[in-house]
């Protein structure tokens, strides 16, 4: 039988033993493997599992670690699922399939977007904008952190002091906590990547929860591992 899980510290309290079990009705066996350090997680994968989930702090050390790239792990330069294949392990970036789905689950077209932070969640946005068709500004509190990811995926940047002066129809943001001086984004599609302690919600002509995001990105990781596809609906119900 074939076996997954996720990898990182910490991993304990993670949702994606329930999400992946409502996905398949328990068929597969899922575990947190929670260690500091990643050379004995990436083992343990190799040794017993046919795929594994990556999360915090080990996403670069996967990159670097997979035989094969897609191309969202290669624009992100973070993998957060491996998968063992017959020409070896595989590494993808779903966190960029999930920004895709939520959006367009939404049914509005979009063609300017705003991502708000630079870190891994905000490479990950930018990207998947960009797979979207948007124009993509980036916006992050440290400017020099905005003009390198800018100059890597060939978008423009703003000070975040500048930010009023834009109507974008995409805003996604990625910071972890609340920004003073945000302008109102009314008629944009907001989604926003914390789910548990939300700094938008109720903004925009649409607001996309977090969850939506976790949820797809789980939607397309588990169909690379299993090839089957699963029950969104049953996984969504986790969130309830």
């Amino acid at each position: 039988m074939k076996r997954f899980g996720l990898i990182g510290n910490p991993v304990a309290g993670s949702l994606s033993p329930l999400l992946f079990a409502a996905a398949y009705g328990g068929r597969y066996p899922y575990d947190l493997l929670e260690g500091a350090e990643f050379g004995p997680s990436w083992q343990r994968f190799l040794d017993g599992y046919d795929g594994i989930n990556i999360t915090a702090p080990f996403k670069l050390d996967a990159f670097r670690s997979v035989d094969i790239l897609s191309d969202g792990a290669r624009l992100c330069g973070a993998v957060n699922l491996a998968v063992k294949t017959p020409d070896g392990i595989a590494g993808y970036n779903t966190d960029v399939d999930g920004v895709v789905m939520a959006v367009e689950e939404t049914g509005l077209d979009v063609s300017e977007a705003l991502v708000v932070g630079c870190g891994g969640a905000g490479r990950a946005a930018a990207v998947a904008a960009q797979r979207l068709g948007c124009r993509v500004m980036l916006a992050n509190r440290t400017p020099e952190r905005a003009a390198a990811l800018a100059s890597d995926l060939g978008c423009a940047w703003v000070p975040v002091e500048a930010l009023s002066g834009l109507s974008p129809d995409l805003v996604i943001y990625t910071v972890p906590g609340p920004m003073d001086g945000l302008p109102d984004f009314s008629g944009a599609v907001v989604l926003e990547a914390n789910y548990r302690t939300p700094c938008l919600e109720g903004c925009g002509r649409a607001y996309v929860s977090g969850r939506r995001w976790l949820l797809y990105q789980a939607v397309a990781g588990y169909s690379i591992f299993t090839g089957e596809t699963p029950d969104a609906a049953a996984m969504l119900r986790i969130f309830c």
